[in-house]
């Protein structure tokens, strides 16, 4: 394949699967059996005991780069720019963060990572520099070159001609208003769709799409198990597969018509989970609400400073702390 097609194919794997190439990605990074199931990444990786310290709250609502930036901080550089954090997050404001406030930006800062990647990419495909992107641009961008031979110059043209209408599909359904142009918003919802409830439809039909070799419309056992796991020159199966079978057959296919369809696949790649960033606005507001009215003034944030961000002193003071328990 020459260039232009190496360069197509690269276009096509970040864009057509969107976050979802991240997951084919990292197949040999989490177990085979796990590798579709859309969960969200708690706030941090560290332990959530305020007794040891602050990283965990720092984190979340920061974020993990930029609580890496305040670290290097002295207080009085982490309390100003705290201070100015706090006016961006009294969206009214009216003098206080209230408990939506709150969440609302700690789940903006885990969300950083998204958008960087739309940013990434927005330049390329916003052809005409307008702020918005129309699918004919983003076609054109990334399908262009082959657009007009009809794939002709491509190997496998039918997986190309596929990669396009599952795009199409996607910008169509991000496309909230129907008028062909995405927005900032909706591209993100195009490139990243299992971040957003009205966009879950189609990640469920790219799963059963992904799986389903027999084109039935839906996933029976061995489509089930062969997505995770095909045995090579005479491999036995591992244990986790007859697991898989028992999960497929007693949990999975709810209805006992020996297939999943589009409902029982969403029960599966898209389970209930805990909100994390709610979790996290109440215990702030808990632990810094000192006259109980449900929400934190600027004043009450900034006394308790070292609870939302850090710097050199007080991780210094964290670390001595943690020495002491463990002696």
């Amino acid at each position: 394949m020459g260039g232009v097609a190496k360069k197509l194919t690269v276009k096509m794997l970040l864009s057509s699967l969107g976050s979802l190439f991240f997951l084919v990605g990292v197949a040999f990074a989490v177990p085979a059996q796990e590798k579709r199931i859309h969960r969200h990444s708690d706030l941090s990786d560290h332990a959530h005991d305020d007794s040891h310290g602050f990283q965990y709250d720092h984190e979340a609502f920061l974020g993990k780069e930029e609580a890496k930036t305040f670290d290097q901080l002295t207080p009085e550089e982490s309390k100003d720019r705290l201070a100015k954090i706090v006016e961006r997050i009294d969206t009214d404001k009216d003098g206080y963060v209230s408990h939506g406030e709150l969440h609302y930006w700690i789940k903006h800062r885990q969300r950083r990572y998204i958008e960087e990647n739309v940013n990434k990419h927005w330049k390329e495909y916003d052809q005409n520099m307008d702020g918005k992107i129309g699918w004919e641009e983003y076609k054109n961008t990334t399908y262009g070159y082959y657009l007009d031979e009809e794939f002709e110059d491509v190997d496998d043209k039918a997986t190309y001609k596929s990669m396009l209408m599952r795009d199409e599909r996607r910008f169509k359904m991000a496309d909230r208003d129907g008028d062909g142009i995405a927005t900032r918003e909706e591209f993100t919802a195009f490139l990243h769709p299992e971040e957003f409830d009205y966009m879950k439809s189609i990640v469920v039909q790219e799963t059963v799409d992904d799986i389903d070799k027999n084109g039935d419309g839906k996933i029976d056992i061995h489509e089930y198990i062969g997505d995770m796991f095909t045995p090579e020159n005479g491999e036995s199966e591992p244990d986790w597969v007859q697991t898989e079978k028992k999960h497929f057959s007693e949990f999975r296919d709810a209805n006992k018509d020996g297939y999943l369809d589009a409902s029982e696949v969403a029960h599966w790649i898209l389970p209930g989970e805990v909100d994390h960033a709610d979790n996290e606005a109440k215990h702030l507001i808990h632990e810094t609400d000192t006259n109980k009215d449900d929400k934190i003034s600027k004043k009450e944030i900034l006394a308790n400073w070292n609870m939302f961000v850090g710097s050199q002193a007080t991780n210094y003071g964290e670390d001595l702390t943690k020495r002491h328990d463990e002696l």
